[in-house]
């Protein structure tokens, strides 16, 4: 990194909420009335050769879970695996680093994959990634195959999900801001689920699993009213309603679910005051917003074609790098945009006196990515003719149905005056580099620890939406 440390003031504020889920459905068994089909009358499995090494060697046939009764939660029996989550797991820094290259070229191609529309847009692809790698661990055969190409996992399974464990331990262990990963299932009560695969989640995820029923009307839309309790709580009420209605029917057997929460502040906050100024959109119009602004050591690079700036939070880990382009020019470096060219733009990065304009904004985006998950090249995860998720049962009849994300974004300047001081200038004389972020932008906050991107957005129009 071309840049030293910042001296930490505090305060400034950027809260980030969302969730991934994935719902796996059975598949049409033409011989029973699909309100008919239950887990004991689909448990006999055909075997089938796991093509990816499964974490474990699975039992022959699918089998009940051995857990331990716990208590409930959102009005539902939850079942403890008696296998513990492993808090200090034996990985080596290569392996993270294979899975973070991976994971940051799976980031930008999504990115890419979802940008067509002129909207803001904002996402996590490591909570997206997560969920799906709790998936994944019962995939087999070409529907694993082409589920690890597009999400970008490049460690055999029984190295990745030790790895995927490491990594969210790391991130939620950072002191200086709040981070917190949650993950859980929710299963078809009877529905029999392999040992080993509810031990991988437990082991790598500590998800534990909700017992539900989605086969009768009236007790799946409570199963669906209970989830989204559960997203709400992990989100801190800001993601609401995930599971539309409709989304869950008499065929869906398992819900995995993802959330994660972060709220940073800025080790440099915004002090210089905020004012209405104008924001110019992509079409030439403009719009009225409230623009932050501060002077303060930063973070920045000229290419000429864009100009970008770092925002590190409290303890210097965490950062948003903001890249702005030049007027005319965002089609044409957003269509540049890849993991390598993300990671170029952060090597360029050196200390400036900085003047930074930036607007305050607060949005948030829904995501059914399961259409683009396909055309990324996962077709088979979702072909109920095709899917291969024998991992989880023992049987080829499970098939993804939906995969949702939503996600919430705030950025503030709000700080305290006793860190006024603390800003750094270079050279009395010497006049400021001036950044205005003052037409469309494209953000994502990075971890300069492990060298990953854990969520990217474009701000198009900073306006609240009505």
């Amino acid at each position: 990194m071309a840049y030293s440390n910042l001296l930490g003031v505090r305060k400034a504020v950027s809260l980030m909420l969302l969730v991934s889920i994935f719902v796996a459905a059975c598949g049409t068994v033409p011989t029973l009335p699909p309100a008919e089909i239950t887990p004991t009358e689909v448990s006999t499995p055909t075997p089938v050769e796991p093509a990816v090494p499964p974490t474990e060697e699975p039992t022959a046939t699918p089998a009940e879970p051995t857990p331990s009764p716990a208590d409930t939660a959102y009005g539902v029996k939850v079942i403890a695996s008696e296998v513990e989550r492993v808090t200090d797991p034996d990985v080596g820094a290569a392996d993270i680093e294979t899975w973070a290259e991976g994971h940051n070229d799976f980031a930008f191609r999504l990115y890419q994959a979802i940008r067509e529309d002129e909207v803001n847009l904002f996402f996590s692809p490591y909570s997206i990634a997560v969920a799906l790698g709790m998936t994944y661990a019962g995939a087999r055969g070409e529907t694993a195959a082409q589920m690890a190409e597009v999400l970008g996992f490049r460690l055999p399974q029984e190295r990745l999900h030790p790895t995927m464990n490491a990594v969210a331990l790391n991130l939620m262990a950072q002191e200086a801001l709040t981070l917190t990963v949650a993950n859980s299932l929710w299963a078809q009560e009877d529905y029999a689920f392999l040992d080993v695969f509810l031990d991988t989640l437990a082991r790598n995820y500590g998800a534990g699993v909700n017992i539900v029923d989605y086969i009768d009307p009236g007790a799946r839309e409570e199963a669906r009213l209970a989830i989204n309790a559960w997203v709400e709580d992990e989100t801190q009420g800001k993601i609401e309603d995930l599971i539309t209605e409709g989304m869950l029917t008499h065929l869906t057997r398992l819900v995995l679910a993802n959330a994660i929460y972060f709220k940073g502040d800025w080790a440099q906050p915004f002090l210089d005051g905020t004012s209405d100024d104008t924001f110019t959109l992509l079409d030439g119009s403009s719009v009225t917003v409230p623009m932050m602004s501060r002077r303060a050591g930063t973070p920045h690079v000229d290419r000429g074609d864009y100009q970008a700036v770092a925002l590190p939070y409290t303890g210097e880990r965490m950062q948003m790098v903001v890249l702005v382009p030049t007027s005319g020019r965002f089609a044409e470096v957003e269509s540049q945009l890849d993991a390598r060219f993300a990671r170029d733009v952060i090597e360029e990065l050196t200390r400036s006196d900085v003047k930074l304009y930036m607007p305050r904004f607060t949005f948030d985006a829904n995501l059914d990515l399961g259409g683009t998950l396909e055309a990324m090249g996962m077709p088979d995860a979702f072909d109920s003719g095709q899917a291969d998720f024998s991992g989880m049962d023992g049987t080829t009849l499970l098939h993804i149905s939906d995969v949702a994300h939503k996600a919430f974004v705030a950025v503030d300047e709000e700080g305290t005056e006793a860190a006024a001081a603390t800003g750094v200038v270079v050279g009395i004389e010497s006049l400021p580099v001036e950044v205005r972020v003052d037409r469309p932008f494209i953000f994502f906050i990075y971890d300069t620890e492990l060298d990953l991107f854990i969520f990217v957005g474009r701000v198009l129009d900073p306006t609240p939406v009505e």
